[in-house]
């Protein structure tokens, strides 16, 4: 067996770094295989998560701890733990509030060993998307028979390359590191992303040189979002379903190559295969935007859009299959998608956002949905929680603090009663139209109560 060595990020997240390594003991590795691991530990102010890196056992081979005398910065740091893959055949990466799956390594050594040769792909994540993170809407890749997709997107949340696939993105940075990262044919998402972020980079390397990150269908790790330097608190939108116990020579994974994929999408998490299911005048010279992220500027003549665009639609799909491109696939009756000609001017059709709300999220409750709205709203207040100027004087100095929080309470409690009549305008409506059992129902709230609060 290759080589492969387990690099490990860490910065100041003891308990994150400790579930990590825990993870990691209890996978399974082949015997007799000896699997190094690196912890990486960035400089911080407490000794914390060095002392962690140092005191753990490391049972499955040889263990090192890397420790930084100056703080080197999430991007600086990932760089200089991915140069680590000129030490061995390959490395799996991993940052500290990552948990991974039992069969995480053996996965990791097959697709490395299937697209080792395949200049197409830039890495491999062990992550699986189940969120497109432009959108903010499910994903899924359409099943074309095998255990992978391609994402013209790169994996942060567990990766791995081989010595030739990260030698080939460094080369490219050194070139364009100065470069401003933007273009029609890079999601607006991503551009906006601070300098401190490695992750745009990569992603602009495989835009830039036509390559992807393989991806599994089912994930071999997930993210617990833990408090950071880049994230203020905790978050659990990004867990995802982990692969269970898998043993070496027990099962073998079938891994498509980009060629043969039907299952290959862009940076915006659009499928790039659906070309042959369109109309014969639109086959290659479409642009796929069925989430509706993609800037204007970079359309071709045709735009198979889910948008209300002022152009005549040559054909038209439903959204009722999971996941979305399958629609299309299948070509599915109804008026959710449309393929439009930008050539020939048309009345913009109207578009049922219900409907789409309903589709993507079946399994909210109304009661469930206005708890949510109720605490987002809060959130957003610019006066969620009264601030009282320090007391100068017993009476005077008081009684305007006491005032001025007793107004404040009256703001919120007023803006809640108004955000709460919209909002249960808007279930009132739901329910009516779509409910059987007056409970159940999905999608989430439309933009007016929020609209409300903000001019409140």
């Amino acid at each position: 067996m290759d080589r492969t060595a387990i690099v490990v990020i860490a910065y100041n997240r003891p308990q994150s770094l400790l579930r990590l390594l825990d993870s990691l003991t209890n996978a399974y590795y082949p015997d007799g295989v000896d699997v190094p691991l690196i912890i990486s530990v960035d400089k911080s102010d407490s000794t914390e998560t060095e002392d962690v890196a140092n005191d753990y056992v490391w049972e499955h081979g040889e263990k090192s701890v890397r420790l930084h005398e100056t703080n080197l910065g999430l991007k600086e740091h990932v760089l200089e733990c991915g140069d680590i893959s000129r030490e061995y055949e390959g490395i799996i990466m991993l940052e500290d509030d990552l948990y991974v799956s039992p069969s995480f390594f053996m996965y990791s050594h097959a697709a490395m060993n299937r697209v080792r040769l395949d200049k197409r792909v830039g890495g491999i994540s062990l992550y699986s998307h189940r969120l497109n993170v432009h959108a903010r809407e499910p994903f899924e890749a359409i099943d074309d028979g095998y255990d992978n997709y391609y994402l013209q997107f790169a994996s942060s949340w567990g990766q791995a390359f081989s010595t030739e696939q990260w030698e080939a993105f460094r080369e490219w940075y050194e070139i364009h590191k100065d470069d401003e990262i933007a273009g029609d044919n890079v999601p607006l998402n991503v551009s906006s992303w601070s300098e401190k972020s490695w992750l745009k980079y990569f992603i602009k390397f495989l835009i830039d040189t036509d390559r992807y990150f393989i991806y599994p269908r089912v994930s071999f790790t997930t993210n617990f979002g833990d408090e950071g330097t880049h994230a203020s608190a905790g978050v659990n939108d990004l867990q995802v379903p982990i692969a269970g116990m898998r043993r070496y020579g027990q099962i073998d994974f079938h891994f498509s190559d980009t060629e043969e994929s039907r299952a290959k999408y862009d940076a915006y998490f659009e499928n790039m295969c659906l070309d042959s299911r369109l109309p014969e005048a639109a086959k290659g010279d479409t642009s796929v935007d069925m989430y509706g992220t993609k800037q204007n500027g970079g359309y071709k003549r045709y735009v198979l859009s889910c948008r209300s665009l002022p152009y005549r639609a040559l054909q038209t799909y439903g959204r009722n299959l999971r996941p979305i491109d399958a629609n299309v696939m299948y070509k599915i009756e109804g008026r959710d998608f449309f393929l439009y000609d930008t050539q020939k001017p048309g009345k913009a059709p109207e578009v049922n956002d219900v409907e789409k709300y309903l589709y993507n999220y079946r399994a909210i409750k109304a009661k469930e949905m206005l708890t949510v709205l109720k605490y987002r709203i809060k959130m957003k207040l610019p006066f969620g929680k009264p601030k009282v100027k320090p007391v100068k004087t017993v009476r005077t100095s008081g009684e305007k603090a006491i005032a001025a929080g007793e107004n404040a309470t009256e703001n919120i409690e007023n803006a809640e009663a108004a955000v709460m009549n919209v909002a249960g305008e808007y279930a009132a409506e739901y329910n009516n139209a779509v409910v059987t059992d007056g409970e159940n129902m999905g999608g989430s709230m439309p933009d007016d109560a929020t609209d409300y609060i903000q001019t409140a």
